[in-house]
Order: structure tokens, then C-alpha cells, then sequence
């Protein structure tokens, strides 16, 4: 599984219907689990970015499409980040031989 971190802000419908998120949320939930992969965290934040998802799917393929499927619902715009495990971090600097 690659691990994304997927940064949030409402749209104007988003926002207009911002009660409606909680039940939004549940059904990016279950997309990413019908897509193979799991919403491993989710937050609501202050400051450029109204929300932060942590993503975990199979591969950048998968989560292309989740991205489009959630952004196509019109409720947010996202920013996504591919990131690496500190494993993975100590593994590539340890390559700048």
C-alpha cells in the first residue's frame, strides 16, 4: 500500500452544505474501501486548509481515480502528496552514496 496525504478545502457547495459532511465522509470511506484501499485518518484543520485526509491505496493508479471519483462529487478541491515511511526515508538517503 503507498500512503497519500490529501489536503482539503470545501467548495462553495461544500460549505453551503457543510452539515451534510459527516455522512460525506462515511461515503469517501466506503469509496476507498470499494477501491482496495482505507481512509486511515482524517482531520478537520485551521489555517490554508480546511481538511487533511491520510490515505492509504495499492498503488498511484487507484488512487487517481479515487481522487477524481471524490473530487467529482464537487464538495472539495485537493492537493495531493505521495509520502514515504521513515523506513523508506533512511532507505533513499542511504542511497545518496
Amino acid at each position: 500500500m503507498v500512503t497519500y496525504l490529501m489536503l482539503l478545502n470545501w467548495t462553495d457547495q461544500g460549505i453551503k452544505n457543510v452539515k451534510d459532511s459527516p455522512k460525506r465522509l462515511d461515503a469517501v470511506k466506503k469509496l476507498a474501501k470499494d477501491m482496495g484501499g482505507e481512509v486511515k485518518a482524517f482531520y478537520l484543520t485551521m489555517g490554508q486548509y480546511d481538511l487533511v485526509l491520510v490515505v492509504d491505496m495499492p498503488n498511484n493508479d487507484k488512487l487517481a481515480g479515487f481522487a477524481l471519483k471524490f473530487g467529482s462529487l464537487g464538495n472539495v478541491r485537493s492537493t495531493t502528496l505521495k509520502t514515504f515511511s521513515e523506513d523508506d526515508y533512511r532507505r533513499i538517503i542511504a542511497s545518496l552514496n
